[in-house]
């Protein structure tokens, strides 16, 4: 995991540098996604950003999470419950996904680099990002069972 203060930064940054106007919604927007291990979705942004600031819309998470994508400060993880948000990691990275509790952690996985070189190699293609997710039962669930 990236310090969650330099990955604040990080963002500050590069939104400041695009010329976006860092409100104190959107601002709390960066600290969630920057400090977040869980991939939260946008209704649970929304959640929390309201509960410091009662009269944030639902566009502007949108809209802030949407400007982040662009300027690739943030990963979407799509996910058949809805998508969800990585600012901490917002790279290409492989995920393990919950099917139960939809839970979604980021394994250090040795290889991907070189599964990546192998594919652009065999393929000619230039990749330039990559998606790898892996669908099972989490231990919480399995224990449940």
């Amino acid at each position: 995991m990236t310090d969650p203060r330099v990955r604040l930064n990080q963002m500050i940054a590069k939104l400041q540098a695009y010329n976006f106007r860092i409100t104190p919604q959107s601002l709390a927007v960066l600290k969630i996604l920057a400090a977040s291990l869980d991939h939260p979705s946008v209704e649970r942004i929304y959640e929390q950003v309201k509960a410091v600031f009662p009269t944030t819309s639902l566009a502007t998470v949108y809209k802030t999470i949407n400007l982040l994508k662009e300027v690739k400060e943030v990963l979407e993880v799509r996910v058949s419950a809805g998508n969800r948000f990585d600012g901490n990691r917002p790279f290409p990275h492989p995920h393990v996904i919950c099917l139960k509790c939809k839970k979604i952690i980021d394994p250090d996985l040795s290889g991907i680099q070189e599964l990546t070189e192998e594919a652009a190699q065999k393929t000619g293609y230039r990749i330039t990002e990559h998606c790898l997710d892996f669908f099972g039962i989490c231990p919480d669930c399995q224990a449940e069972e």
